[in-house]
């Protein structure tokens, strides 16, 4: 599974690409707002740090705008993934970039029917939202597991399911178990995955062991 942080600071960004364990980069108009820096200048900058996909959105709704908007953003940078909305529109702006070469990541997907059509029309990513349906009562993992299953019917397919919307390390986890390509996170819950009790009581111990020798390493 791929890891991608799903925030617009730079600091951030920098900090966890030299784990070695950062794929990508999602963005969008809101996370880039809270930065106060001009959209494009920040999606070039997170380009320049991270040499996998940087997802960059359009902010317009109608298949002109968004087609001019999208080839802008594809200019910026080759590891730029143009996000497009799961609408007609987005579907069209999807085809015609995706037609001549350029990755592009359908976001705002809440169906298996939606998916089947963001990958028809040749996305690079579609991003179900999981949080966002758990939050309304339905079950987000359910919409990861009937959209791996069937692209696994279609060896044709190409779209990498890009789970979005995650809000702890379980969705990962769960993520990561129904066969998901990638997993988008803050940059908070991307830290949890390190964490567990017992693998800081186990380093305690062994430090404090360490110690009663009296040796040093260097």
């Amino acid at each position: 599974m791929k890891f991608f942080v799903d925030t617009a600071e730079i600091s951030e960004i920098r900090e966890l690409a030299a784990t070695g364990l950062v794929d990508g980069v999602t963005t969008n108009p809101s996370l880039i707002a809270k930065s106060g820096r001009k959209f494009l200048d920040v999606v070039a900058e997170i380009c320049s740090v991270v040499p996998g996909p940087v997802s960059a959105e359009v902010v317009s709704n109608d298949f002109d705008t968004m087609l001019k908007e999208g080839k802008k953003l594809a200019a910026i940078a080759k590891n730029i993934a143009v996000k497009v909305p799961l609408t007609v529109d987005g579907l069209k702006t999807c085809k015609a970039l995706a037609d001549a070469g350029t990755m592009v990541n359908v976001t705002l997907c809440f169906s298996p029917a939606q998916a089947i059509l963001a990958a028809k029309a040749g996305a690079a990513f579609v991003s179900p939202f999981v949080g966002r349906l758990d939050d309304i009562g339905m079950s987000g993992m359910q919409l990861i597991a009937d959209i791996c299953q069937i692209y696994r019917q279609y060896p044709g397919f190409r779209t990498e399911v890009l789970v979005a919307s995650i809000r702890g390390p379980m969705h990962v986890v769960d993520s990561a178990k129904l066969g998901a390509h990638v997993a988008t996170m803050p940059p908070s819950v991307l830290k949890q995955l390190f964490g567990h009790p017992l693998t800081d009581k186990g380093l305690a111990q062994f430090n404090a062991d360490w110690k009663k020798t009296g040796q040093s390493l260097l």
